[in-house]
Parts: C-alpha cells; sequence; structure tokens
C-alpha cells in the first residue's frame, strides 16, 4: 500500500498537476462554452425548434444542437491555446496546426458525445430526460438547455483529459524526461 501511494502521489506528482492545470482551463473553457451557448439562446431561434428533420425518420436535429456545436468551437479554441501554452507547454514543440488538428478531432469526439447526451436530457420521453416543470427556464439555473449542456460537457470532460494528454500533447513527455507519463 505504501508504495502505491508513493506512485500515485510522488511519482505521479506531475500528473496530479497537469490535471489540476486541465481542470482549471476547462472550467474557463465551460465558462466561455455557456456564455456562447447562453447567448447564441437569447439571441436567436428557441433553442428547442427544428433546425432539419431527419429524412425518412420522425427525428430532428434541433437548435440547441447547432448552439452546442457553435459554443464547443469557441470553447475548444480557447481550451486548446490556453493548454497548449500553460498546462503541457507544448508551444515551443510543434507548430500551432499539427497540435490543432488532433486537438479539435478529440474536441469532435468529445462533442459528438455531448450531442448524444444532450439529446437524452432534453428529448421529451428521454429516460433521463431532464423534467421541464423543474426547469422551466425560471432562471439562469432552471433553463433547460443551458443545464443540460453544462451536464453533457461534464461527462465529456475526462475522456477529453485522458485523449488530450495521451494523444494531442504527447511531445512534451519526451521533454519532461518521462515525469509526464
Amino acid at each position: 500500500m505504501k508504495r502505491l501511494g508513493h506512485y500515485l502521489f510522488v511519482q505521479q506528482r506531475h500528473n496530479w498537476v497537469l490535471l489540476f492545470r486541465f481542470g482549471l482551463v476547462g472550467g474557463s473553457g465551460v465558462v466561455v462554452n455557456l456564455l456562447v451557448f447562453g447567448l447564441i439562446k437569447h439571441f436567436f431561434v428557441d433553442a428547442g425548434a427544428v433546425f432539419f428533420g431527419l429524412p425518412g425518420t420522425d427525428k430532428a436535429v434541433r437548435w440547441y444542437h447547432v448552439y452546442s456545436t457553435i459554443a464547443f468551437l469557441f470553447a475548444n479554441v480557447w481550451n486548446f491555446q490556453l493548454n497548449r501554452k500553460w498546462t503541457f507547454g507544448s508551444g515551443q514543440h510543434a507548430s500551432w496546426w499539427h497540435e490543432y488538428a488532433p486537438f479539435l478531432l478529440v474536441g469532435f469526439m468529445g462533442q459528438f458525445i455531448n450531442l448524444v447526451v444532450l439529446t437524452l436530457l432534453l428529448h421529451q420521453g428521454s429516460p433521463i430526460e431532464l423534467s421541464a416543470s423543474v426547469f422551466n427556464g425560471a432562471n439562469l439555473v432552471r433553463d433547460r438547455e443551458l443545464f443540460a449542456q453544462l451536464i453533457a460537457v461534464a461527462v465529456v470532460t475526462p475522456i477529453s483529459f485522458v485523449l488530450n494528454k495521451l494523444w494531442v500533447f504527447s511531445s512534451v513527455r519526451g521533454i519532461q524526461g518521462g515525469r509526464g507519463t
């Protein structure tokens, strides 16, 4: 047990620092995401309205899917820049586009999961649907779409951290003498 504790808290200390920094950057990214989502929702079409129907089904892509994706793109660039410079310190190891392409790909994988969770939380009849009587839009905390977006982002965050650490910013590991692995 003592060896496990030493491994987790001494040998892996650098990973805990990275996770903490990633969390701070991610927290600021959540604020960016929710701010963009909320502003778009406030100034444009009703988030629950149909954006386009899926041919041959009674299903549809809703405006909240579009708003979520736009908010994701803003937050993705924000998070990438902060993670690149501060969390993983990889700015001097590869070009911006060389690192951003896989970061964006990881982001799109996360956004796909985000959209699935968002749909499950907002689709009428879903077993995990957020109650419209509780989340009635009376205030920001009770805004159904905004709260669903927050939950979806929280679900995606751990997946995003692992993929970004192991793939996108992996060039940093060699520079730090293996401490980051």
